[in-house]
Formats: C-alpha cells, sequence, structure tokens
C-alpha cells in the first residue's frame, strides 16, 4: 500500500541564478514524485523554471536593497517570518527545509515554534569566509549557535563547511554533505579541440565579476605568458569595468574578451580547451563542475571548499608549492591569487595535448558521480530518517 505523500518546504531568498537557487531548481524536479511541495521564496524573483506540481509562494514583494538600513531590513524580514510562520501552519507542512543565512535563521525560529515540526538547514557557504565585515561576522559568531542548534540537522556541500561549523560556531546538531546535484549534459568538448595546437589556447572562465571570484588573478597569469593564448569569461558584476580597464593596462584586450551572461553555459564551454576556476572562496563551485560535465580540463585555486574534493577526489589536505601547481586526480590546483602557478598551469596544459585529453577524461568521469539521481537519493534519504 502506497504510504502518504508528506508535506514538505522549502524557503529561500527568491530563485535567481544563484548556485543555491540552482540545486533548489534541479532538486525539485525530483521532490514533486515524491512529497506534496511548497516552494516559499522571501522575494518575487524568479529565474529557473518550477515545476506545475510544486505550489509557489512568495512572502513579500518588497525586496530589501543592500543599501537599505539595517531597521529597514529588519522590519521586512520580521514581516516574512510571520508569513513563513502562518504557512507552515495552513499548509500542515511535516518538513520544513531552508537554504542560505536569512531562510536558515528564519527557519530555527519556526522550530522554537512549533517544536513538532522537523527543521533542516542548509549553508551553502565557507562561514567564516562568508561574511562581509568583522562585525556580521561577530553576529554570526553568536546567532549561528543559538539559532542553527535548534533544528533537527543540517546540510552542506563540503566537508570544509561542517568543520568550520563545528570547530568555529559550535554546531552541535547532525550534519552530513550532499554534493550539488548536476544534470549531466548530453554536449561534450571534442576530442579533436582538446588535441588541436594550431591555434590560441583557448580558456574559459564563468562566474560573476567580483572581488571573491578574483579574475584579475587569471589576467596577471595571462600577462605573464608569451602568445598563443586566448581567455573569454562569462559572467556580470559590479567589477567589469575595473577588469576592463586592467585589461587595456596590460594591452591584453585582443587577448582577453568579457562575454556576459548566456543562457546555456554549456554550448558555450564545449568550445574551449581549459577551464580556470579563480575564486578565493567557494561554497560548491557549480561552474567548475559544469566544465568537468562537458569533459574540460580544469584549473582551480585550492580554495575552501569544494575544489579539493572535485579535482582530487580527496579531502585530505594537499602542499601546492608557490608558483607551481599540483596533479590532482582530475585536474590541476594551485594556490589562491597565485598568478604564477596559474601561468605555468596554462602552460603546462597547452604544450601537453595528451595530457589536456587525459585530465577532460577524468573530469568526466568525476563529474557524473554527481548525476542528479545519484544526489536526489542521498537528499531524499537525508531528509526523511
Amino acid at each position: 500500500m502506497e504510504t502518504d505523500r508528506k508535506k514538505i518546504s522549502i524557503l529561500v531568498t527568491s530563485l535567481t541564478s544563484g548556485g543555491a537557487e540552482r540545486v533548489i531548481s534541479l532538486l525539485l524536479k525530483k521532490l514533486v514524485d515524491d512529497f506534496d511541495v511548497n516552494l516559499i521564496l522571501m522575494y518575487d524573483k524568479i529565474h529557473f523554471e518550477i515545476p506545475v506540481e510544486v505550489k509557489t509562494i512568495i512572502l513579500s514583494k518588497k525586496l530589501i536593497q543592500s543599501n537599505s538600513n539595517f531597521i529597514g531590513k529588519l522590519s521586512e524580514a520580521i514581516k516574512c517570518a510571520k508569513r513563513y510562520f502562518r504557512i507552515l501552519k495552513n499548509q500542515e507542512i511535516e518538513i520544513a527545509i531552508s537554504f542560505l543565512a536569512l531562510p536558515n535563521f528564519i527557519n530555527s525560529l519556526a522550530s522554537v515554534k512549533y517544536p513538532k515540526l522537523k527543521t533542516i538547514v542548509s549553508e551553502r557557504g565557507y562561514p567564516t569566509d562568508n561574511t562581509t565585515s568583522k562585525i556580521s561576522y561577530y553576529i554570526s559568531k553568536i546567532f549561528y549557535p543559538i539559532l542553527y542548534n535548534r533544528n533537527d540537522k543540517l546540510f552542506s556541500n563540503s566537508v570544509y563547511i561542517n568543520k568550520d561549523l563545528a570547530d568555529n560556531f559550535h554546531i552541535k546538531i547532525p550534519m552530513d554533505v550532499i554534493y550539488n546535484p548536476i544534470e549531466i549534459p548530453k554536449i561534450k568538448v571534442s576530442g579533436t579541440l582538446l588535441l588541436n595546437t594550431e591555434n590560441n589556447f583557448k580558456i574559459v572562465n564563468v562566474g560573476t565579476l567580483n572581488e571573491r571570484k578574483n579574475q584579475t588573478m587569471i589576467i596577471r597569469a595571462l600577462a605573464a605568458l608569451s602568445e598563443g593564448y586566448q581567455l573569454d569569461i562569462y559572467g556580470d558584476g559590479h567589477l567589469e569595468g575595473e577588469l576592463n580597464k586592467v585589461i587595456l593596462q596590460r594591452n591584453l584586450e585582443n587577448k582577453i574578451n568579457l562575454r556576459g551572461t548566456v543562457n546555456d553555459i554549456y554550448n558555450e564551454l564545449v568550445n574551449y580547451q581549459c577551464f580556470v576556476l579563480s575564486s578565493n572562496t567557494e561554497g560548491f563551485p557549480n561552474a567548475l563542475l559544469e566544465a568537468m560535465a562537458v569533459g574540460l580540463p580544469c584549473i582551480s585555486t585550492n580554495c575552501l571548499s569544494g575544489p579539493l574534493e572535485l579535482l582530487n577526489g580527496s579531502q585530505d589536505t594537499i602542499y601546492i608549492e608557490q608558483g607551481s601547481f599540483f596533479k590532482g586526480k582530475y585536474g590541476l590546483l594551485i594556490n589562491n591569487d597565485d598568478h604564477v602557478g596559474l601561468s605555468k598551469g596554462l602552460a603546462h596544459f597547452k604544450e601537453n595535448p595528451l595530457e589536456r585529453e587525459k585530465y577532460g577524461n577524468s573530469a568526466l568521469t568525476k563529474a557524473n558521480e554527481f548525476e542528479l539521481n545519484t544526489v536526489y537519493k542521498q537528499f531524499k534519504k537525508f531528509i526523511t530518517s
């Protein structure tokens, strides 16, 4: 006899084009087969398609701007929380899941109001590096343990996030790692392109144009190299003007292009021979995983968290000599902000097409471990056990 479908909710700020939002959009496709799903958005910003079976509820039409004053932000957050609590009761939610800091705080308060409700929070960024100032860091140090520890469970997308939560924020509830899922694309980088040595070596980066993604490091690396390299950067952000300025200052306008955003990044990735992740910190780098999923050889900073797990398949600490690179099982790793190490890694791939082919194949094999069906089975077991 078929068991009753549990009623679950997923609370998130919005469904814009961020990494956490992408994960939610993929999980929704599978959750509707097993649960009655309520997607609760704090604000009416939707980028990803939502399955018709999902009941979508918007808590507020008033988007809190980043430059809003503290009182205004707090007032709107309190209104959202009150509406959220009413929805949990009216919809008879049994499992309440949340993603990102503010929704996690609100969900934690719901666990106090409704003790029988099963609440699960998900941390998506490396907490110690995810605060914008010393004040916000100390606020997090106070409120993370007070609120997060009231939930039944927590999951993140990296062992390093969980370790940071335990060591530096005193989180004591059960924690698990559920990596970001991916829908493996049908298109792949051709072996002919990977082995091609006749034209410029084609490099790609995908990410928001900001300090954390550190695309200036790639620009410095290309400035240190001779001719024969071409870089395209996909994404937008407040540093676009600054990056263009640096490109012009280094006379690299014929080597580097800022391509903006595109609807289907896979169609672009297959036109390159190497992917570079230059971030200073990550939660879990979707862009790196997407590049691996089309068979691109990859170079990444060994930032916390995610790249080591993706490109070496290990959680063990590694040593990378400054100004050099480390050969992982599935890609090359360099130190943060080390443009010399990156330039050597790029030169290594450019001069060794067979290495490119080998790492492209191994990256594709690793990416298959994160296929949506596989990850969803882990997620379903986690939220129901």
